[in-house]
């Protein structure tokens, strides 16, 4: 017998199922879902049964169940027992116990055939058995690797084959790595506009597939007999990285021979069809959500139901389950058939809450019914445009894009009704190149006839010279991103085809930006292209710079990039050697993965190119890329940003914005907006303008005088243009020409808005009540895979949100307002009062899920992530203007609050429920309350376990309450935090994550007197000075009370300084070796030559510049005497003259109390003084803030800052100035103390230390002098309208930098007058239009 084994084991037979005999086998399947921990819950189903085989044929076999039992787990592993599924076992038996035929020949499966009874999910159930069976066995190897058939697709497959002649058996191992597949069996949902970046999981992955199969196989008769089989199939995933945790679905078979019985299987009496291959098919889980088991018995019945309960319990608040009933709404609409569909609108679309309902569920559907539908009521009137445009931008993104959901959507875009209405048409071209895209995802091998009618569209564009029609089509082409579609754009191309030369430039721009998403695909093609363009100065700059843009998409080499740098050194556009300069300089510091061979082609290429470039202003165009990525968490994101320039006029040609993020091994650009100005720059390039030998100051007057006669526009083409396009796909674009700016200025001027506010104020005033509400499907991504025993497991994110609205406003108008509002004069309007009172609820309800594990009809097995946020804040407001008083007020109101104002909660479960129960679903948290602290873990985590000298995190519930009550009106919030984890098993961030976290936010009225309302007064004109609540006064120093006053503030203050100077005392020797140590160092790290200046001389006042002999010191002395002179003259302005105005802000108490503050302002005109009092209106509270300031010329200002009681206790005076430092003109602004609170200026002394570190960052110079204590100076000098010089002096140093460029120029002459002045035409202009109806 040795030596049959031995003989084996070269030339190996395939299993051997005889005619005669029925083979009898136990098999057991098992699937379970959680973290890879015991003591934590998982969720799964088991399958028991007996197997029969019996041949019919040589090469055609049958199977048949015998026995089968269904089992279903959700609990602590391993302690908790499966449950039976009793119910659903019996609902299933008929159809488990149906013989199944399939092909098997040399060891591998062919066809397979069953009856029509037999459902797609217990058909994959029985694949998963007879992928135990395959077996691809060569006879003269005993190590080998091929592509092998199975139930996930053809997949990576290694086999080894050893025997064992002391046990008389071989062993057999093969093994697959499900991430390495020909052909993969997978279905992906909301994933068609991500890309997957290869180079973010080249070291570290978020999803590891494998499975093992291990057989013991004895010698017969005429072959081998598999006499035990185990499979072990692991899948692991996790957001972050698999390092730091991860969950893990675990899958395993065994399949146990018994016997040999003599008794054969037979057929039932039934048609056997062909159903397929051992590949996995998909069933109607595609429809079925992970977060819920619904029994369907009557779709449209239910729809009903769940329809009314939203309606009915989204009124006055959001209801806490809305997101979750919204999403039931969504599958069952799913279920529905068309005419279900029709039937349900019939019946409400007369309704208006019910059909806002509808109209927003319907595109969330996703299925080609749903545009059907949408076209067909559109087309019967049953559905405004506007209706139609936002229910088919959402239903084209959502739908499936298979062949006939493309049919139909080109049926619609070349529709007559459609055609006619220019913005719709937009909208389903576009959405038919986002169709087409994301068919070409699913369908990789998709054929270029579905780009026929666009490129039919856009040859017969070109051949009329039909612009807009040329634009559209590229925007669609662009979105489908085909490479078919290559050719067709290059046309289009200026510099490669003759015929674009004579092109719009924005044709031109929009065919090279039409080149990106094919460059996504082939980069290669692309490469060429763009790089021409870019070096081709016979075309425009901005073409040449947009081509810059597409090309660094392509990730071109180093070899590439140095070419381009090497080509822009003799550039003379300095505006595209300056945009591809920043360009490549921002790839330098580009950090995520799938750019990082692109940021060291830019590292070499940018020493290629010259260094001045990186010195140009930002009047150049300029690129800026900026991105975070975190390698450990596998998350981080992007933003781009381009400025395209034009030397002719202020005006920016283009403006892009993008962003982009990454996750999980995934990348998408989110976002992006971009703005032209094509057509504008183009009129304004033909005018007075654009002429180069002006200086910058006179273009801006030109430029200004051209839009103001915007009626000599041209008509023929778009003065601007914006576009969005949301994960990469342009979803809307707008072109604004001469037409729509002279169809809008009658509509805005014209009679329809004084209707429009003649209605508003008629319904004000009768009172309005507004109940709205928005649902909003904003996530539902989902990847469904087969697993080894024929089950699907699914890994999901939905997300879910509901948003209710409840406004009640209601206004008094006294006396009432004249039927023709446009002939009300303003003397009638300043003897108007308006009241208003307005109370609104506006509540948010958020839900999102994360699933991990099985998803059928029939069983749903998985751990779950589960997140909810629901807010309310609700507000009650009164508001008052009498106009001819000069009073506003503004009257916060008590309101109704819930018990929590917002709750925010997350937990992990295990959930098993099925079909037959739905109702008697289990659900278990995956940390329990009571945890066991268990630090064991599997071998493969054995490195990133806690040391055992570190104590253990507790698994005891974390529980707090802050609360903090806000003084004067009574109001208490507290925070309510409750967190559960598992970090005591791994310090890990998912360990961290798993668990129960909650947190409420509640307000609430405090102990103390209840507050009636908060008041907010304005008083404006002289009845300012009676609305105060509390006489103003500023004590005398000179009068007896006044001097007392002072001399008890100085005791105290003389008493806080003795207290400080003690502490600092102490501690300073502490310091004193670390400061000379530290300030040694940055002495020689800065330069301390002493920076000569010249002194700062003021203007005079009968000439711009004052004599050289003027110094600082006589300057800043005439300043503040001719201040204090002023401030001598009346200490307090209330006592001479009355307030401007008066601000009174107040909490009203029942028991009248006084709580609050009030401001009065006050204005001396002949001394251009203003002077501002703060004081409270509590009794015996004398903190006042002080706030006076006055214009001592044209080119000086002095403010002086005090508060504290009586504004004694701190001041600041704050100074500024207008003049010239050498002969430049120049500003100073100093600020001087009095005395500060021991905060501020304990706080100041600990920044000055980081000052010297951050100014030599800065490039500037340090100088260390004795300056005076308690005053700091800034000046600035304009050497010329586009350098600064900059001197800082504070205490003990003096900062300096010279000839710092400005991005633009600052139109101050030498003498300090402006050289800029808006000309009398453009003011008259203006003034025109305002007094214009």
């Amino acid at each position: 017998m040795r030596a049959v084994v031995l003989a084996l084991t070269v030339a190996l037979v395939v299993p051997e199922f005889a005619l005669d005999k029925t083979y009898v086998y136990k098999y057991e399947a098992l699937l379970l879902g959680g973290l890879p921990h015991e003591g934590l819950a998982r969720a799964g189903i088991k399958v028991n049964s007996k197997v029969l085989l019996s041949a019919v044929t040589e090469n055609t076999f049958l199977m048949k169940l015998m026995d089968p039992l269904l089992h279903e787990y959700a609990g602590i592993w391993p302690k908790d027992p499966f449950v039976p599924a009793t119910k659903l076992t019996s609902a299933l038996a008929a159809q488990l116990q149906i013989p199944i035929k399939f092909e098997y020949a040399n060891g591998v499966v062919g066809k397979v055939f069953a009856p029509a009874g037999v459902s797609p999910t217990v058909m994959n159930l029985q694949r998963g058995i007879l992928n135990i069976l395959q077996l691809n066995l060569k006879k003269t190897q005993n190590i080998y690797e091929l592509q092998e058939a199975g139930v996930q697709g053809v997949c990576r497959t290694h086999y080894v084959i050893n025997e064992d002649p002391k046990a008389n058996h071989i062993i057999v191992t093969k093994s697959k790595d499900l991430s390495h597949c020909q052909e993969k069996i997978i279905k992906d949902i909301g994933l068609a506009y991500t890309e997957r970046c290869a180079e973010c999981t080249e070291r570290d992955k978020s999803l590891i597939e494998t499975a093992t199969y291990n057989y013991i196989m004895k010698p017969a008769a005429a072959g081998v007999l598999i006499a035990e089989a185990t499979v072990e199939e692991v899948h692991q995933f996790s957001p972050l990285n698999e390092i730091h945790g991860a969950a893990m679905m675990e899958a395993k078979q065994t399949l146990a021979f018994v016997e040999i019985e003599k008794t054969p299987v037979v057929p039932i009496k039934a048609d056997y069809l062909a159903r397929g291959s051992l590949q996995y098919e998909f069933a109607t889980e595609i429809l079925q959500t992970p977060i819920q088991l619904m029994k369907i018995s009557d779709a449209p019945a239910q729809i009903i139901e769940i329809l009314k309960h939203l309606v009915a319990n989204n009124v006055a608040m959001v209801h806490d389950d809305a997101p979750l009933k919204f999403v039931q709404l969504i599958q069952l609409l799913r279920f529905a058939t068309l005419e279900n569909i029709e039937a349900i609108w019939a019946q409400f679309k007369d309704k208006p809450v019910y059909r806002r309902w509808l109209l927003d569920a319907l595109p969330a559907v996703g299925t080609p019914v749903i545009v059907k539908l949408l076209k067909e009521k559109f087309l019967a009137g049953e559905l405004t445009i506007p209706e139609f445009i936002q229910a088919l931008v959402v239903a084209l993104q959502m739908v499936t894009a298979d062949l006939e959901t493309i049919q139909l959507t080109a049926s619609l875009a070349l529709h007559e009704k459609i055609a006619t209405i220019p913005a719709l048409r937009e909208v389903v071209m576009l959405g038919y190149g986002s169709m087409i895209a994301k068919h070409c995802v699913a369908v990789p091998t998709c054929p270029a006839e579905l780009l026929g009618p666009i490129h039919e569209i856009a040859a017969e564009a070109i051949s009329k010279n039909d612009i807009p029609e040329i634009t559209l089509a590229l925007k669609v082409l662009g979105n489908a991103g085909h490479p078919a579609s290559l050719k067709p754009i290059m046309k289009l191309l200026p510099g490669l085809r003759t015929a674009a030369t004579s092109l719009p430039l924005r044709i031109q721009v929009d065919a090279i930006l039409a080149l990106r998403n094919i460059a996504k695909k082939e980069p290669k093609l692309v490469q060429p292209v763009d790089l021409q363009l870019v070096l081709d100065r016979a075309l425009h700059p901005e073409v040449r710079m947009v081509a810059c843009i597409v090309l660094f998409e392509t990730k071109p080499s180093v070899a590439l990039i140095s070419s381009l740098a090497g080509a822009l050194k003799l550039e003379t556009n300095m505006h595209v050697a300056s945009f591809a300069y920043s360009h490549i300089k921002s790839l330098t510091r580009i950090t995520a993965p799938d750019m990082a061979a692109v940021a060291g082609a830019a590292n070499v290429a940018i020493k290629l190119m010259s260094p001045k470039l990186d010195r140009l202003s930002l009047r150049f165009c300029r690129a800026l890329q900026l991105d975070f990525y975190h390698t450990p968490l596998m998350v981080g994101a992007a933003g781009s940003a381009y400025m395209i320039n034009d030397a002719a006029t202020i005006l920016p040609r283009a403006v892009v914005a993008k962003a982009r993020a990454y996750l999980a091994g995934a990348a998408a650009d989110v976002l992006e907006i971009g703005v032209r100005t094509e057509g504008l720059q183009e009129a304004l390039l033909q005018s007075p303008a654009a002429d180069e030998s002006v200086d910058h100051i006179t273009k801006i007057k030109r430029t200004l005088r051209a839009l103001a006669n915007w009626k000599a526009l041209p008509t023929n083409q778009p003065l601007a243009s914006a576009y969005i396009k949301l994960f990469g796909q342009e979803v809307a674009f707008v072109n604004v020409d001469k037409t729509v700016i002279e169809e809008a200025i009658p509509i805005v001027t014209g009679p329809k808005p004084r209707e429009l506010l003649k209605a508003a104020l008629k319904a004000l005033q009768e009172g309005i009540a507004l109940q709205y509400a928005k649902p909003l499907l904003m996530a539902e991504v989902r990847r469904i895979l087969p697993t080894a025993i024929g089950v699907p497991m699914e890994l999901s994110l939905y997300t879910a949100a509901v948003a209710v609205a409840s406004v009640n406003v209601q206004a008094t108008i006294t006396p009432p307002l004249p039927e023709e509002i446009e002939t009300m004069t303003l003397e009638q309007l300043k003897k108007t009062d308006v009241q208003l009172q307005a109370e609104a609820r506006p509540s948010v309800a958020l839900q999102t899920f994360a699933v991990m594990g099985v998803n059928t009809a029939l069983i749903q097995a998985a751990v779950m992530a589960k997140g909810k946020i629901r807010t309310i804040a609700p507000g009650k407001v009164a508001a008052r203007a009498d106009i001819l008083k000069g009073n506003y007020k503004v009257e916060a109101l008590p309101v109704e609050v819930p018990e929590h104002i917002a709750d925010v909660s997350f937990e992990t479960l295990a959930v098993v429920r099925n079909i037959e129960e739905p109702t008697a679903e289990r659900i278990v948290p995956l940390v329990p309350e009571l945890a066991v602290q268990n630090a064991q873990t599997p071998a493969d985590y054995s490195s990133y376990e806690i040391p055992d000298q570190a104590a253990l995190r507790s698994a005891t519930p974390f529980h707090k309450t802050l609360c903090l009550a806000v003084p004067y009106i009574e109001i208490k919030g507290c925070i309510e935090v409750h967190s559960h984890n598992a970090a005591f098993i791994r310090n890990d961030p998912l360990f961290y994550i798993i668990g129960q976290h909650s947190a409420r936010a509640s307000v609430a009225r405090a102990e103390g007197p209840a507050v009636e309302r908060l008041e907010l007064e304005v008083q404006v004109g002289p009845r300012a000075a009676e609305r105060l609540l509390k006489q103003i006064s500023l004590i005398d120093e000179e009068t007896p009370e006044g001097k007392a006053f002072l001399l008890k503030l100085r005791e105290i203050l003389e008493t806080e300084d003795k207290n400080v100077r003690v502490s600092s005392e102490s501690s300073s020797s502490s310091r004193i070796i670390s400061s000379s140590s530290s300030s040694s160092m940055s002495s020689s790290r800065m330069t301390e030559t002493a920076t000569v200046m010249e002194p700062f001389r003021k203007f005079h006042k009968d000439r711009y510049m004052a004599p050289h002999g003027a110094s600082k010191a006589v300057s800043s002395g005439s300043t503040a005497s001719s201040f204090e002179k002023i401030q001598k003259q009346a200490k307090f302005l209330g006592n001479a003259v009355p307030p401007v105005f008066a601000v009174i802000a107040r909490a009203v108490r029942v028991d009248h109390k006084l709580l609050g503050y009030q401001l009065a302002a006050y204005f001396d005109k002949p001394n251009a003084r203003v002077q501002l009092v703060v004081s409270s209106i509590a009794e015996n509270d004398n903190l006042k803030i002080c706030a006076d300031g006055a214009v001592l010329s044209k080119h000086k200002v002095t403010a002086r800052v005090a508060w504290g009681p009586e504004c004694q206790q701190y001041a600041v005076i704050a100074k500024a100035e207008a003049g010239v430092l050498g002969e430049f003109p120049a500003a100073r602004l100093e600020v001087e103390w009095e005395r500060l609170p021991i905060i501020v200026t304990t706080y100041a002394k600990k920044l000055s230390k980081h000052i010297p570190m951050a100014a030599f960052k800065a490039g500037f110079k340090l100088e260390r002098v004795s300056n005076a204590d308690k005053e700091i100076e800034l000046t600035a000098a304009l050497p010329s309208q586009r350098s600064l010089n900059v001197i800082a002096r504070i205490p003990e140093m003096t900062l300096s930098r010279m000839d710092i460029p400005l991005p633009i120029a600052v139109p101050i002459n030498p003498d300090g007058t402006l050289s800029i002045q808006i000309d009398e035409d453009i003011l008259s202009w203006i003034q025109k239009h305002i007094k214009e109806e």
